[in-house]
């Protein structure tokens, strides 16, 4: 078993765990079962699901979902590993939750994957620094919130597209990966298109297929998620965590930060 699946705060009909997969390109993919609702948030890596509401790519921010009773395969033919913080919910206590929301007729998922959300990303900033320090009461919130935007976004009018091949599925997946290990330096839309042997319009064209935003999205989101994790997790100066996290000016972190995350870098972390 390559997956090592860590509770770390469950309660009456739900539960979330930290699910570290180690599986590499030429491990055989096996089947598993999902047991209850999952609305997995992916922090690391990439990975390919397959289930019965189709197959997708899935890349750090985007939101993995599960129906209970739902047979699925995750293969990592495109690179090795990932990580997800991963909610599991009973029909009962995710039927509560739709009720709530107007516009979610019916409980359960018809897609395979949520791409990155911007109302989300706040949220997830906050689930990953709490998975870092330990504060498993803030687990129960975090997960109703993600739940319910999953559920929300899921709700709304479905997108027809050509099925990104595989082959375009491994580009991307090589260029999230040239993405998070390079992330505070500049990437040049080139850069990533030339290290997946296409030409820039092609690649941004599936990159944003496959991902759901372009790559200078994906790499600004990258910057701001890691720096509001340390922001939530350390005491380092404002201007380092910036800095560190690949902005060369104070301000346009502040001014961008302010705007992925809702408040200014100074706010987010006085809420912890």
């Amino acid at each position: 078993m390559a997956t090592a699946d860590e509770n770390l705060a469950s309660g009456p009909g739900w539960q979330v765990s930290d699910v570290i997969c180690t599986a590499r390109a030429g491990d055989r993919p096996f089947e598993e079962q999902h047991r209850s609702f999952c609305v997995a948030a992916v922090t690391r890596g990439t990975f390919r699901y397959r289930t019965r509401q189709g197959t997708a790519m899935l890349a750090p921010g985007a939101i993995l979902l599960g129906n209970p009773g739902t047979c699925y395969e995750c293969g990592h033919e495109h690179g090795a590993g990932d990580r997800c913080l991963s909610f599991h919910f009973s029909p009962a206590y995710l039927e509560r939750v739709v009720t709530e929301l107007p516009g979610a007729k019916r409980l359960g998922f018809a897609d395979p994957r949520l791409p990155p959300l911007p109302g989300l990303a706040p949220v997830l900033a906050e689930a990953e620094a709490a998975r870092e320090t330990g504060d498993s009461e803030a687990f129960e919130e975090l997960g109703l919130r993600i739940a319910g935007a999953a559920i929300a976004a899921a709700a709304g009018p479905s997108r027809t597209a050509r099925t990104p091949s595989r082959r375009d599925q491994k580009r991307v997946a090589e260029a999230v990966r040239l993405i998070e290990l390079n992330a505070e330096r500049p990437l040049s839309l080139s850069e990533l298109a030339d290290g997946t042997a296409t030409s820039p319009y092609h690649f941004l064209r599936i990159f944003r297929q496959v991902a759901g935003m372009t790559p200078y999205q994906f790499l600004l989101r990258t910057r701001l998620h890691r720096a509001a994790v340390r922001l939530r997790s350390s005491d380092a100066a404002i201007s380092t965590i910036a800095f560190d996290a690949g902005f060369n000016d104070l301000s346009t972190f502040n001014r961008r930060f302010r705007r992925e995350m809702g408040q200014a870098p100074g706010a987010y972390r006085a809420r912890r």
